[in-house]
């Protein structure tokens, strides 16, 4: 598995390979959504359930309007106080963007991470469908000699090596109607999104 230069990474992505990449948590297998095969890959190289949908990385909101979901307010006013950061927000998306992810339920999980080299990939790139670089269950690769003895003989382009990345996942929160519910804990309290939304955790259906 070779490892890669950020202009080969970017080559690769755009011809439907999947990456791993350094995120600004931990490393990442990351793939084109222009690229419904090399989403597949992705679920594989993972054995992830095809229910389990994958996450979106982003440079910015534009890039989420781009693919036709409409950013609510509130979801705004997250990603205007905490993004570049670890808050992946879910919120409605057309349906054939869901699928195209794994998801049932027509929502979408999008981030702008806290990386500026990741976020200027991601300029180059478009979104990328990115989930952690380990098999399902298993603990995320902190480094790219792990993702390498992880992924070994396995159809992964290569790494982009970013050096240690240790730490806190993101949080995940839905926004569903007018309530919200945190589906993952993170790096982000609870009480900082309850500030932001003024007002108190729902429930939700999940994904």
């Amino acid at each position: 598995m070779s490892e890669l230069r950020v202009s080969r990474a970017v080559t690769l992505l755009g011809e439907g390979a999947v990456v791993a990449l350094a995120t600004d948590t931990v490393y990442g297998l990351a793939a084109s959504l222009a690229h419904p095969g090399a989403l597949a890959a992705l679920f594989a190289l993972k054995r992830r359930p095809g229910n389990v949908a994958l996450p979106v990385l982003v440079d910015g909101v534009a890039q989420i309007e781009a693919l036709g979901v409409t950013w609510p307010a509130r979801a705004a006013r997250l990603s205007g106080a905490l993004w570049p950061g670890a808050l992946t927000i879910v919120v409605p998306a057309p349906a054939s963007l869901a699928r195209l992810v794994g998801s049932a339920n027509a929502s979408v999980g999008f981030r702008c991470p806290g990386d500026d080299e990741l976020r200027r990939l991601l300029t180059r790139t478009g979104p990328l469908a990115v989930s952690s670089a380990n098999e399902h269950g298993e603990a995320p690769c902190t480094t790219a000699a792990q993702v390498r003895a992880a992924f070994a003989g396995r159809p992964l382009a290569g790494v982009l090596d970013g050096g240690v990345r240790d730490r806190p996942v993101s949080t995940v929160v839905e926004l569903v109607g007018d309530s919200w519910h945190v589906r993952r804990e993170g790096a982000l309290a609870r009480e900082v999104l309850a500030d932001l939304l003024g007002q108190a955790e729902g429930r939700s259906g999940g994904q």
